[in-house]
């Protein structure tokens, strides 16, 4: 991938702005003399393999398990076989991000609101990644002309496609199915590092705070299933008496839809309850007589926050310039007594072990909800004051080794994304020529993929 490729000997003018000089023997044909419009309804039923169009892929989708969609509306669907190409020409003003064309594998039905053509002679390989750089070129975007939300057969007929003579097609399709191929597997191999630091670092975490940082302190049984053993010098307590208050957010009742407002006093519930931070909407907030008539409900610097509902464990320490806000229905607010450090209580509420323990025990309700007794029954490992803040110190600059090392993982599958992009757009718009390459003798030498890393 380091390898650079020689340019055409002669370009020309591509009348097109946005595909510019393109190389002299490739000709530009009308989208309708390489593509016929397939329009075979699923009447029957006859198929019933369903495709979906996701991210540039055609993925396969169980037919059974679409609630609500009766088979009766898949008679609507449209068949569509192996190379045919699909695109996705509806809502073209709002979304410029997502991919919208794709090369079908197999025959099935997909929707009839997108447009399935079948390849004329062209190649479909070739078709489909010229696609996919017409998608990155914005192109079928700026075809909506800024007022159409949606293009159809006829709209496209006349859209330029650039087309190499076949055999050179079928040799830039050679080129790129080896190449991406290759970039996505060293994508794949970055994203499941990511994965594996977060488990790494929630392990660490978890560790730090039910089992300390003294390897040779001796130990004693905690008596709890999720703990076992922990320091023998620390405390075990119902999470309750650690506490001074625990209560629920407002009642639905209490709040009505005219105490909103925007911009106003924020209503924390667990939506924004965001990996340990507070992140409010300003328009899920309400007017100063609505935060005045409900004072229990104010927020304190050092209180913890938590979800009652969906994910349990979901928790964040008020800070300073929290302090006044509302805690909303969902969520349920906590003053910590002496014995707690709030950072510390955070980090033991939203480990694994409390998040599982938490969604065993409040099962039994209809809506896993959490409440202050459920809460309250919870058993805690809790060190000494002094030493919650040696492992805060401890858990602050692992996480943050962890975090550096993803973000830094992050960065390579950005970096890899757009080369896979600029490769493609340069190897179907004759930037580049690649009718000299040759797949390596083995999938990829080792040099070549350090060179990649790198």
């Amino acid at each position: 991938m380091g390898m650079s490729f020689p340019k055409y000997e002669a370009y020309k003018d591509s009348g097109v702005e946005w595909l510019g000089e393109v190389p002299e023997h490739w000709d530009l044909m009308p989208f309708f003399s390489r593509f016929k419009e397939r329009n075979e309804k699923n009447t029957g039923l006859k198929e019933n393999n369903l495709l979906s169009l996701s991210y540039g892929r055609i993925i396969q989708k169980d037919i059974n398990t679409l609630e609500g969609l009766l088979p009766e509306s898949f008679e609507t669907y449209q068949i569509v076989n192996p190379d045919d190409l699909i695109f996705r020409l509806t809502d073209l003003q709002n979304d410029k991000r997502s991919l919208r064309s794709a090369i079908v594998l197999q025959k099935g039905i997909i929707t009839s609101a997108y447009l399935a053509v079948e390849n004329v002679n062209i190649d479909p390989s070739f078709a489909n990644h010229l696609f996919r750089a017409y998608d990155l070129l914005k192109v079928f975007y700026s075809m909506g002309g800024g007022l159409r939300q949606s293009m159809k057969y006829s709209d496209m007929k006349w859209l330029p496609v650039l087309t190499p003579p076949l055999s050179e097609q079928a040799q830039i399709a050679r080129f790129l199915e080896h190449e991406t191929a290759w970039i996505d597997a060293l994508i794949a191999e970055q994203e499941r590092l990511i994965e594996l630091l977060k488990e790494k670092r929630q392990a660490v975490i978890s560790h730090a705070v039910t089992k300390g940082l003294d390897r040779t302190a001796p130990m004693k049984d905690s008596g709890v299933e999720w703990l076992g053993e922990v320091p023998a010098h620390w405390e075990l307590m119902q999470f309750k008496f650690a506490t001074t208050l625990m209560q629920t957010g407002p009642f639905g009742s209490q709040l009505h839809a005219e105490d909103y407002v925007e911009n106003g006093t924020p209503l924390i519930n667990p939506a924004h309850i965001v990996e340990g931070q507070i992140v409010p909407d300003s328009n899920i907030s309400v007017d100063e007589k609505t935060k005045e008539r409900l004072p229990r409900h104010h927020l304190k610097e050092n209180d913890l926050i938590l979800a009652r509902r969906g994910e349990l464990g979901r928790c964040a320490v008020v800070r300073q310039q929290h302090s006044g806000w509302l805690c909303g229905s969902g969520s349920m607010r906590v003053e910590l007594s002496e014995k707690l450090m709030p950072d510390y209580a955070y980090l033991l509420i939203s480990s694994e072990g409390v998040k599982a323990e938490l969604s065993v025990t409040s099962k039994g309700s209809t809506m896993d909800n959490l409440n202050p007794e459920i809460l309250g029954r919870l058993r805690l490992p809790i060190p000494p004051k002094a030493e919650q803040g040696m492992i805060l110190e401890q858990v602050k600059m692992a996480s943050e080794q962890y975090d550096g090392l993803t973000s830094l993982a992050c960065r390579q599958v950005e970096i890899l994304q757009e080369r896979r992009s600029a490769l493609i757009s340069a190897a179907v718009t004759g930037k580049i020529d690649v009718r000299g390459w040759q797949p390596p003798a083995s999938a990829a030498p080792a040099a070549t993929l350090e060179a990649a890393r790198g």
